[in-house]
């Protein structure tokens, strides 16, 4: 069986008691009510969304549109160049 190898960013955040796994290399989230809840489903909604694109015969199209690229006949995610928390004060009419 062949396998999909790749590195992936993933942020994870907590909304209230529920922690958002959450990849812009795919678009894609999921949740838990724990940290660990979270990462699992993670691994499982990658899983899934690779086997699709693979069975649907959309890997190619789908990567590349979402700024993949192939190196050595390897997929590579976007990089990650930066992940800050900026402050941000923006006027409004009240």
């Amino acid at each position: 069986m062949k396998s999909f190898e790749f590195n992936l960013p993933v942020s994870i955040f907590k909304e209230g008691e529920t922690f958002v796994a959450y990849t812009p290399a795919l678009d894609i989230s999921t949740h838990g009510d724990s940290l660990e809840e979270a990462k699992k489903q993670f691994s499982e909604l990658v899983r899934i969304f690779i086997q699709e694109l693979e069975q649907t015969g959309k890997t190619d199209e789908v990567l590349q549109s979402l700024g993949w690229q192939k190196v050595d006949h390897l997929w590579q995610a976007p990089i990650e160049v930066d992940h800050s928390i900026e402050p941000f004060d923006i006027p409004v009419n009240a």
